[in-house]
């Protein structure tokens, strides 16, 4: 689903119009972006949860050659699902294969 089709989803829904709705969609990713730069997690009670980990500087070697480069550290984006999201995906009947 892309940003358009989610916007139109969520409008329909809520019954606000596609505008307003985008509106507070991407409101929302923003303020989802300054949390996380900050350093701070969101949380959505059975739904998941964003945190900001630290991936240690480490040094990966390049597929069939013996070269090997230093990978810096660097601040990484993750999420935890919660259970009653994982449970609904998990009962699901529908599976897409890619």
């Amino acid at each position: 689903m892309k940003k358009a089709e989610f916007i139109a989803a969520v409008a329909e829904k809520a019954g606000l119009t596609k505008k307003d709705t985008e509106s507070v969609v991407d409101a929302a990713l923003e303020v989802t972006k300054e949390c996380l730069v900050n350093g701070d997690s969101i949380s959505f009670i059975g739904f998941g949860s964003f945190d900001v980990a630290t991936r240690a500087a480490r040094e990966g070697k390049v597929p069939g050659t013996d070269k090997t480069y230093k990978s810096p550290a660097t601040n990484v984006v993750k999420f935890k699902v919660g259970k009653q999201l994982k449970d609904a995906v998990a009962a699901s009947k529908k599976i897409k294969k890619k």
